[in-house]
């Protein structure tokens, strides 16, 4: 705990087999009270691995998605009391480490969520992200800043943390279940008036480490844009998308009992 509060780290999986021991040893286990991992239909032993570290572990029967494997991931916090929830990559391309300063910053009331951006200093080049990758963060953001009113260094970071409040309250349940689900959740975190803090966070690009081809990161691309247009929209009172305006569409269950098999 910090100040009382229940600390939830939750790990998105997918194929971490050869990943999944190194993030977890390096998590700050003194001030993490619960560590859940959603494998989404792995062919690999991440859960078997991940059982094995007593880790509480839910696995999809079919892939639902990297935006579906967070919102079993987020569910799953908040039925299990979490008041902070951190989301850490099993593949080991963003520091564990940090858990606790990010946590921290939640925790001190200052602020709502908390992203740990591969762009503040100059670790994104220098962890191997590629070029054609780091300009498109940059035009992306750019953008972005400029139609949500925002002042971030990026969005697309896979490392962040959010207040209890904030998962109750965003429909998440009207993202998307592709990559284009960290993008929209963020752009729901402005909408509802949160507020977002950012810390510095080295990163590391190599073989195991997850990554979209060219082929996704388009059509992510495109599915930022699109929901940066939707938000600008939408604040002058032009559309009413569901992203922002369905508030029925909170997190359900975990996931279904059919669906998952999970270890306490």
């Amino acid at each position: 705990m910090i100040d009382g509060k229940r600390i939830a780290v939750v790990l998105p999986a997918y194929n971490a087999g050869l990943t999944l021991l190194r993030t977890y040893r390096e998590l700050p286990l003194d001030i993490v009270d619960d560590v859940i991992l959603t494998d989404d239909a792995s062919n690999d032993e991440t859960s078997q691995i991940a059982r094995s570290l007593g880790i509480h572990t839910i696995v999809h029967s079919k892939n639902r998605g990297y935006g579906g494997n967070q919102k079993t991931c987020y569910a799953a916090a908040l039925e299990r009391g979490a008041d902070i929830v951190v989301m850490v990559h099993p593949d080991y391309q963003y520091s564990p480490k940090l858990v606790l300063p990010i946590a921290s910053m939640i925790a001190s009331g200052h602020y709502d969520a908390v992203l740990a951006s591969r762009i503040l200093g100059k670790g994104a080049l220098a962890g191997g992200m590629p070029l054609y990758k780091y300009i498109a963060n940059r035009a992306l953001t750019f953008a972005e800043n400029l139609l949500l009113g925002q002042k971030l260094s990026e969005y697309h970071t896979g490392y962040r943390a959010w207040s209890r409040k904030v998962l109750e309250t965003l429909p998440l349940e009207a993202c998307s279940d592709d990559f284009v689900f960290d993008n929209q959740m963020l752009a729901q975190t402005a909408w509802f008036g949160f507020s977002t803090g950012e810390i510095s966070c080295p990163t590391r690009y190599f073989e195991q480490a997850s990554s979209i081809n060219f082929r996704r990161s388009c059509i992510y691309g495109l599915g930022v844009l699109k929901t940066a247009l939707a938000y600008r929209l939408a604040r002058w009172k032009l559309t009413k998308p569901s992203l922002f305006y369905d508030v029925s569409a909170k997190l359900q269950r975990a996931v279904p009992l059919v669906e998952a098999q999970a270890q306490a």
